[in-house]
């Protein structure tokens, strides 16, 4: 990775996890908010925040004033990952090399933890992001919508509904566009809006998201038929063992690491067309080709 993007990205995590560990103070009851802390705090490689910040300080110049709302997209994140992990769901051990939380908390704690993530995640926008009430509308605008039942939940239904069955290329774009896509999208159009983007690299910036999204998809499914749990950070086979559709089902391996090659590059081609000039923004994009090598 570029030294100069590799050092903005490093310490954009560090201010996206400083803050995370501010605003998850533990409060009574206590155990709701330690299993709240114990996903969130828990590491990983926080793409998404950094990516709103990343937006937000091209276009602007700082990227302060994104950081509530980087921390409620990464509050998000990490609460649709406890539910996926839930028996009833994806029935996971393992989540970033560690117990998942419903295996540390119970169940129903963990349950309860993914949705007070949700409803806190949006409190945050709110009270600490300092713009406009337009602007702060906006953005809150984007971020339920792509939280709820069109987007991100839409997609983990039909995910779910899907398993063992052989579904088209359409549901399997479907689900790839919803339960992925949308929070990438949702990043990158956050960071956009508060960095002041007009109509024209808004729907630039939409559109790298769109295929970062489904570029990150297609390396998750390749790395869960390639990766070890240890390179992984969870159980690896899962998709095949619950009969699961994949973009490998579909195109097979060598099809499907051309196709996210092409993805990669046409979202760093995005960037280039539109003069927005981000070695961070790039960097990622070839480091999702560069995971399932």
């Amino acid at each position: 990775m570029n030294s100069t993007a590799e050092t903005k990205i490093r310490a954009y995590k560090e201010a996206v996890n400083k803050k995370l560990d501010e605003y998850l103070k533990i409060q009574y009851p206590e155990e709701i908010w330690e299993s709240m802390r114990y996903s969130v705090l828990a590491g990983g490689k926080r793409i998404r925040p950094v990516l709103t910040l990343e937006t937000c300080n091209v276009l602007s110049g700082s990227y302060e004033k994104a950081l509530p709302a980087a921390c409620a997209i990464e509050m998000l994140h990490c609460q649709s990952l406890i539910h996926d992990d839930l028996p009833c769901m994806d029935n996971d051990d393992y989540r970033r090399g560690k117990l998942t939380n419903h295996k540390v908390f119970g169940e129903s704690t963990a349950v309860l933890a993914g949705d007070a993530l949700l409803s806190f995640a949006p409190q945050m926008i709110i009270q600490h992001t300092v713009c406009d009430d337009s602007v702060k509308l906006k953005i809150l605008e984007e971020f339920l919508i792509n939280a709820g039942a069109e987007k991100l939940i839409a997609g983990q239904v039909v995910d779910i509904a899907s398993e063992g069955k052989q579904i088209s290329k359409e549901t399997l774009d479907f689900i790839h566009k919803n339960k992925t896509g949308a929070l990438f999208k949702l990043s990158l159009r956050i960071g956009a809006i508060l960095g002041g983007a007009d109509e024209k690299i808004l729907t630039a910036l939409t559109e790298f998201a769109e295929k970062l999204g489904l570029a990150f998809q297609i390396s998750d499914d390749i790395l869960d038929e390639t990766a070890t749990i240890e390179t992984l950070g969870k159980t690896p086979h899962k998709d095949k063992a619950a009969g699961k559709v994949t973009y490998l089902s579909f195109y097979g391996m060598e099809e499907a690491k051309k196709r996210l090659a092409f993805l990669c590059e046409s979202a760093c081609d995005i960037l280039e067309e539109h003069g927005i000039k981000s070695e961070v923004l790039k960097e990622i994009a070839l480091s999702i080709n560069e995971r399932v090598r």
